[in-house]
């Protein structure tokens, strides 16, 4: 059956956040201060592991303390994450919201907030919030009274209940799924932790581990290869966005012809090479797979061929992203470095602690063990997003 629906300004208010100057800061907890909630805090769930606070004085009405059931509401941001939005569970101290966000408060004796909470984070609701935002250069603006003129189907609070707690206990799968998804991949950090955490170790470099001519290179750049250059289809030309991830992934496409490409041939990338970003999110990396066609890096992606007798091109991935040593080192070059950016001799420089390629191996047997783990795990979430998001259709269509 269908429900009758209401407009959400009828059920619910939107208390807006508190303005502060960065000079306003204090320590977390300390006395006179509030903790301010902003837009990094809003995630899947409410993120705590980044708080800041503000003198308690700012908050000067009392309806601008957070409230359990409360939704934090994304208003000010990216045109894609206006309208995103969290739950705020019951919390052990006070806390308040900042001017890029936002809280939706509903009424109990209207609505159930569990419903309220999965009305307003369901697939299209949130692109109707989306599209509540104002354009303004590149921040997207939520139009308050638009978004609370949305219409919330509204059945009998019982039903509400009803449907709020089928919600609740499919959610909960999800939220495993994700946990276990977490601690695959923690579990490889702590396995390459294990096996290779020793900071003692003799080092090598990367320039060693990559001896050869060219083994160790940027993409062409300048006048060598320009944007009015690519075409629809040809030859790939990878740069920081197929390496950001940490993991190879196919971004936006570009591509050369056939005879540029004759020109520029010794900027091949080849499988097995490890490629890391220089410029921009710098130290990302990621390893070229196996059936990779043929393509070249830019001049942000520096690309390591390396002598694959000493050293697993998985491990070296690994090792950037993990080992105490190559982190220390990747980070305090970066910061000192133009543009907080990255160069080959930098990489070329980067100590390696480097074991027997015997117990690389093995490692690298287990990680990939774990990935294919990891990438059913993704699978599965997936799906559970999917079945999800019908659920939810089917809740507020009135048909669950």
């Amino acid at each position: 059956m269908s429900f009758p629906s209401v407009a959400l300004g009828e059920i619910a208010e939107f208390i807006r956040g508190v303005t502060y100057k960065p000079t306003d800061l204090m320590d977390n907890f300390s006395e006179g201060s509030i903790v301010c909630m902003r837009t990094a805090n809003v995630q899947k769930l409410l993120d705590e592991t980044d708080l800041l606070s503000i003198p308690r004085g700012l908050v000067r009405n009392e309806v601008k303390i957070l409230r359990e059931g409360d939704l934090l509401v994304s208003t000010a941001n990216s045109w894609n994450l206006v309208g995103k939005c969290c739950w705020v569970p019951s919390l052990n101290y006070l806390a308040t919201v900042g001017g890029f966000i936002a809280a939706l408060r509903g009424d109990k004796t209207k609505v159930d907030l569990r419903y309220l909470y999965h009305w307003f984070n369901s697939p299209d609701t949130q692109v109707d919030a989306r599209n509540c935002g104002r354009q303004t250069t590149n921040i997207s603006n939520m139009d308050i009274g638009r978004c609370l003129a949305l219409m919330i189907p509204l059945p009998p609070l019982p039903e509400q209940r009803r449907i709020a707690a089928i919600l609740d206990k499919a959610d909960t799968l999800r939220a495993k799924r994700r946990e276990a998804i977490t601690k695959l991949d923690q579990l490889l950090k702590s396995v390459f932790l294990e096996m290779f955490g020793d900071t003692t170790l003799a080092t090598t470099s990367v320039a060693e581990l990559a001896p050869s001519a060219g083994a160790i290179r940027t993409g062409p750049f300048g006048s060598q290869l320009l944007h009015s250059e690519f075409v629809d289809h040809g030859i790939a030309v990878l740069g920081i966005d197929n390496a950001v991830s940490n993991a190879f992934a196919w971004a936006k496409p570009r591509f050369i012809t056939a005879e540029k490409y004759s020109q520029l041939s010794r900027y091949r990338v080849n499988p097995g090479d490890v490629l890391i970003t220089i410029m921009g999110t710098c130290g990302r990396c990621a390893v070229v797979p196996d059936d990779i066609p043929t393509a070249i890096n830019t001049k942000h992606l520096c690309c390591i061929s390396i002598d694959r007798t000493r050293c697993e091109p998985e491990f070296l991935h690994s090792y950037f992203l993990l080992h105490p040593v190559a982190r220390n080192y990747l980070e305090s070059r970066a910061k000192g470095a133009i543009m907080a950016g990255l160069n080959m001799g930098i990489i070329k420089e980067l100590p390696v602690a480097l074991p027997s390629i015997e117990k690389q191996r093995h490692f690298v047997s287990i990680k990939k063990s774990l990935g294919r783990q990891l990438e059913q795990a993704l699978t599965q979430e997936n799906r559970f997003d999917e079945l999800f998001a019908g659920l939810q259709q089917h809740a507020f269509a009135g048909t669950l």
